[in-house]
């Protein structure tokens, strides 16, 4: 979508200041001995006191509220009885409706003090690679150069790309045009325009960028199970940088 009113402007800061409390509220209780399914259960705790629901249950069915995966799981983890260690790889991955209104965000962090120097580096790329998507992300730039930015950035640090997962458009569902890569796809031609809401969402491992569903139908892992890490915000597109709704 793009904002178009004083309304959609008010509508989607809401769901974006849900989103991020409930990352937050999630990464505080991030540590060994806590099932995904805990963390699921603060998830919609948040969500019912401020009258939000979880997007993915609400379009695609999900059997949870949140997307919880871990280590080689990139994304789409089923939250359950999966007791995490020290050293996981944990990606949140969050998804607000409100009031007519969708935001979308997701954070990785590694469960205690452990995890390798590899494991760090990992998380740490992705952050960046999503901060190094600002200097192109605004009106009149074409959206495949912040897959132009993102793929560079992330190969040169040694990592990948996984295959096949992009941001995309979002503010009324959870996808919508345009898709936005994260490498350059030279044929694409769609345009950031002003207002334009959408999400960046680098998804990098540690190994082959190739991956599949496991039987679950919903979980994405990496083919050879390497490390995965992701990082995402809502941003809105402005002339100069963009607003981000859930940071």
């Amino acid at each position: 979508m793009s904002i178009e009113s004083p309304a959609d402007w008010k509508g989607l800061k809401r769901a974006g200041r849900v989103a991020r409390l409930t990352l937050d509220a999630l990464a505080a209780h991030v540590r060994a001995g806590v099932t995904t399914a805990d963390l699921d259960a603060i998830a919609a705790s948040i969500f019912k006191r401020h009258g939000a629901r979880s997007a993915p249950a609400l379009v695609y069915g999900f059997p949870g509220t949140v997307l919880i995966s871990v280590n080689e799981e990139v994304v789409h983890g089923v939250p359950g009885p999966r007791v995490l260690r020290d050293g996981d790889v944990v990606k949140l991955d969050v998804t607000v409706e409100m009031d007519g209104y969708v935001a979308d965000a997701a954070r990785s962090m590694i469960v205690g003090a452990a995890g390798d120097a590899a494991a760090r580096a990992l998380v740490a790329c992705a952050e960046a690679a999503f901060q190094a998507r600002a200097a192109v992300a605004r009106a009149g730039t074409r959206v495949n150069e912040i897959g132009r930015t993102i793929e560079r950035f992330v190969r040169h640090a040694g990592f990948d790309v996984v295959d096949g997962l992009t941001g995309h458009g979002v503010g009324r569902t959870i996808h919508e045009p345009p898709e936005v890569p994260n490498v350059y796809d030279r044929w694409q031609r769609d345009v950031l325009t002003s207002g334009l809401v959408i999400t960046i969402e680098p998804l990098i491992c540690a190994g082959s960028g190739r991956c599949l569903t496991e039987a679950d139908g919903w979980t994405v892992r990496t083919r050879d199970r390497s490390l995965a890490a992701h990082h995402e915000h809502t941003l809105v597109i402005t002339d100069g940088a963009p607003v981000l709704l859930t940071a």
